[in-house]
């Protein structure tokens, strides 16, 4: 599978959570960089149908990543594209044989970006 050129125009930061190990720090983790790539973010349009179905959350703005193929992304991992942090629901998918991986994300919320 060729990549059409500029299919992958987004820059993308992958980060990694980082636990608070004191005592008093539960939940309270912080976000380590691993990497920063090239995607394709395709922002999800289901219909009324699908939402019913899948149980999507349209106010949480689901999406699919595209990156090229890597080792070590996690599912407990996340994505930021500039001031917007995705978690990550599904994935990685992997597209081609060792081309590219295939993630749904969803828009993070405060309550649900700790570490």
């Amino acid at each position: 599978m060729a990549l059409a050129a500029g299919t992958l125009d987004r820059r993308l930061r992958i980060e990694r959570p980082i636990a608070d190990e004191s005592l008093d720090g539960a939940g309270s983790g912080t976000w380590e960089l691993v990497a920063e790539v090239w995607a394709q973010v395709r922002h999800a349009l289901p219909s009324r149908g699908e939402r019913l179905a899948d149980g999507i959350n349209l106010a949480a703005r689901p999406a699919r990543v595209r990156i090229r193929y890597r080792t070590d992304v996690t599912p407990n991992m996340r994505f930021v594209m500039g001031t917007r942090v995705m978690t990550i629901v599904a994935g990685p998918a992997e597209i081609g044989r060792h081309e590219l991986l295939e993630f749904m994300v969803e828009t993070d919320t405060p309550a649900g970006s700790s570490a």
